[in-house]
Protein backbone atom coordinates (compact mmCIF):
# COMPACT_ATOMS: atom_id res chain seq x y z
CA UNK A 1 0.00 0.00 0.00
CA UNK A 2 2.93 2.15 -0.35
CA UNK A 3 5.03 3.82 -2.60
CA UNK A 4 8.54 2.38 -3.43
CA UNK A 5 11.35 4.32 -2.35
CA UNK A 6 12.67 4.43 -5.94
CA UNK A 7 9.47 6.02 -6.98
CA UNK A 8 10.86 9.04 -5.90
CA UNK A 9 7.48 10.20 -4.74
CA UNK A 10 6.39 10.95 -1.11
CA UNK A 11 4.46 8.61 0.85
CA UNK A 12 2.98 8.93 4.16
CA UNK A 13 1.53 6.65 6.99
CA UNK A 14 -0.55 8.03 9.99
CA UNK A 15 0.06 6.87 13.15
CA UNK A 16 -2.65 7.66 15.85
CA UNK A 17 -2.78 6.89 20.04
CA UNK A 18 -6.06 7.98 21.55
CA UNK A 19 -7.95 7.98 24.54
CA UNK A 20 -10.57 8.98 26.90
CA UNK A 21 -8.57 9.17 29.64
CA UNK A 22 -7.94 7.11 33.70
CA UNK A 23 -10.82 8.88 35.37
CA UNK A 24 -13.29 6.99 33.33
CA UNK A 25 -11.37 4.14 34.25
CA UNK A 26 -11.35 5.21 37.85
CA UNK A 27 -15.20 5.42 38.05
CA UNK A 28 -15.85 1.93 36.09
CA UNK A 29 -13.09 0.30 38.84
CA UNK A 30 -15.53 2.06 41.86
CA UNK A 31 -18.96 0.68 40.60
CA UNK A 32 -17.55 -2.55 40.00
CA UNK A 33 -15.99 -2.90 43.53
CA UNK A 34 -19.54 -1.62 44.58
CA UNK A 35 -21.35 -4.34 43.41
CA UNK A 36 -23.25 -2.17 40.69
CA UNK A 37 -22.43 -4.24 38.01
CA UNK A 38 -25.02 -3.10 35.30
CA UNK A 39 -23.93 0.34 35.76
CA UNK A 40 -20.05 -0.77 35.77
CA UNK A 41 -20.83 -2.97 32.60
CA UNK A 42 -22.74 0.15 30.80
CA UNK A 43 -19.90 3.19 31.65
CA UNK A 44 -17.18 0.92 30.55
CA UNK A 45 -18.74 -0.09 27.04
CA UNK A 46 -19.88 3.80 27.13
CA UNK A 47 -16.13 4.30 27.33
CA UNK A 48 -14.99 1.57 25.05
CA UNK A 49 -17.41 2.75 22.40
CA UNK A 50 -15.79 6.74 22.92
CA UNK A 51 -12.51 5.81 22.53
CA UNK A 52 -13.29 3.68 19.38
CA UNK A 53 -15.15 7.17 17.99
CA UNK A 54 -12.45 9.41 19.06
CA UNK A 55 -9.94 6.87 16.63
CA UNK A 56 -12.04 7.35 13.63
CA UNK A 57 -12.62 11.49 14.47
CA UNK A 58 -8.54 11.52 13.63
CA UNK A 59 -8.85 8.65 11.09
CA UNK A 60 -11.49 11.16 9.59
CA UNK A 61 -8.73 14.43 10.43
CA UNK A 62 -6.04 12.47 8.25
CA UNK A 63 -8.24 12.04 5.38
CA UNK A 64 -9.16 15.77 5.28
CA UNK A 65 -5.54 16.67 5.22
CA UNK A 66 -4.45 14.08 2.63
CA UNK A 67 -7.25 15.87 0.76
CA UNK A 68 -9.75 12.86 0.16
CA UNK A 69 -12.38 13.29 2.70
CA UNK A 70 -14.63 14.98 0.60
CA UNK A 71 -14.97 11.20 -1.21
CA UNK A 72 -16.51 10.00 2.10
CA UNK A 73 -19.94 8.66 1.86
CA UNK A 74 -22.98 10.70 2.76
CA UNK A 75 -25.20 7.44 4.22
CA UNK A 76 -24.50 7.05 8.16
CA UNK A 77 -24.44 3.20 7.08
CA UNK A 78 -21.90 3.17 4.51
CA UNK A 79 -19.55 5.04 7.22
CA UNK A 80 -20.01 2.32 9.52
CA UNK A 81 -19.29 0.09 6.54
CA UNK A 82 -15.79 1.61 5.83
CA UNK A 83 -16.49 2.68 2.40
CA UNK A 84 -14.21 5.34 3.08
CA UNK A 85 -11.17 5.74 1.49
CA UNK A 86 -8.58 4.18 3.41
CA UNK A 87 -8.02 1.98 6.69
CA UNK A 88 -7.46 2.16 10.25
CA UNK A 89 -5.07 -0.87 11.78
CA UNK A 90 -4.99 -1.73 15.57
CA UNK A 91 -2.51 -3.57 17.07
CA UNK A 92 -3.45 -6.77 18.48
CA UNK A 93 -5.77 -7.72 15.58
CA UNK A 94 -6.01 -9.77 12.57
CA UNK A 95 -4.15 -7.27 10.40
CA UNK A 96 -1.48 -6.21 13.13
CA UNK A 97 -1.54 -9.39 15.52
CA UNK A 98 2.12 -8.61 17.23
CA UNK A 99 1.16 -6.59 19.84
CA UNK A 100 5.30 -5.75 20.05
CA UNK A 101 5.13 -3.35 17.30
CA UNK A 102 3.07 -1.06 19.52
CA UNK A 103 6.62 -0.26 21.40
CA UNK A 104 7.61 0.94 18.14
CA UNK A 105 4.46 3.30 17.93
CA UNK A 106 5.10 4.18 21.37
CA UNK A 107 8.95 5.13 20.75
CA UNK A 108 7.81 7.62 18.00
CA UNK A 109 4.15 9.40 19.17
CA UNK A 110 5.38 9.26 23.11
CA UNK A 111 1.81 8.49 24.11
CA UNK A 112 2.39 9.30 27.90
CA UNK A 113 1.96 12.93 26.49
CA UNK A 114 -1.56 12.35 26.90
CA UNK A 115 -1.39 9.63 29.78
CA UNK A 116 -1.15 6.66 28.11
CA UNK A 117 1.63 3.97 29.43
CA UNK A 118 2.51 0.85 27.06
CA UNK A 119 3.02 -2.23 29.77
CA UNK A 120 5.64 -4.85 29.43
CA UNK A 121 2.61 -6.86 28.05
CA UNK A 122 2.42 -4.33 25.55
CA UNK A 123 -1.20 -3.06 26.74
CA UNK A 124 -1.88 0.41 26.24
CA UNK A 125 -3.13 1.84 29.81
CA UNK A 126 -5.31 3.22 30.45
CA UNK A 127 -7.95 1.17 28.81
CA UNK A 128 -10.18 3.04 27.49
CA UNK A 129 -7.25 3.60 24.72
CA UNK A 130 -6.18 2.73 20.56
CA UNK A 131 -3.38 2.86 18.86
CA UNK A 132 -3.43 2.50 15.09
CA UNK A 133 -1.68 2.36 11.78
CA UNK A 134 -3.82 4.50 9.33
CA UNK A 135 -3.43 4.16 5.78
CA UNK A 136 -4.69 5.74 2.81
CA UNK A 137 -4.41 3.57 -0.01
CA UNK A 138 -7.79 3.32 -2.08
CA UNK A 139 -7.57 -0.22 -1.69
CA UNK A 140 -6.57 -0.62 1.77
CA UNK A 141 -9.48 -2.44 3.69
CA UNK A 142 -9.85 -3.92 7.10
CA UNK A 143 -12.32 -6.65 5.73
CA UNK A 144 -12.03 -7.89 2.29
CA UNK A 145 -14.13 -11.31 2.45
CA UNK A 146 -16.76 -10.68 0.12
Amino acid sequence: FFRPKESGETDVVGLQVVTVGSRIGEATADLFASDAYRDYLELHGLSVQLAEALAEYWHARVRAELGFAGDDPDAIEDMFALKYRGARFSLGYGACPDLEDRAKIAELLQPERIGVKLSEEFQLHPEQSTDAIVLHHPEAKYFNAR
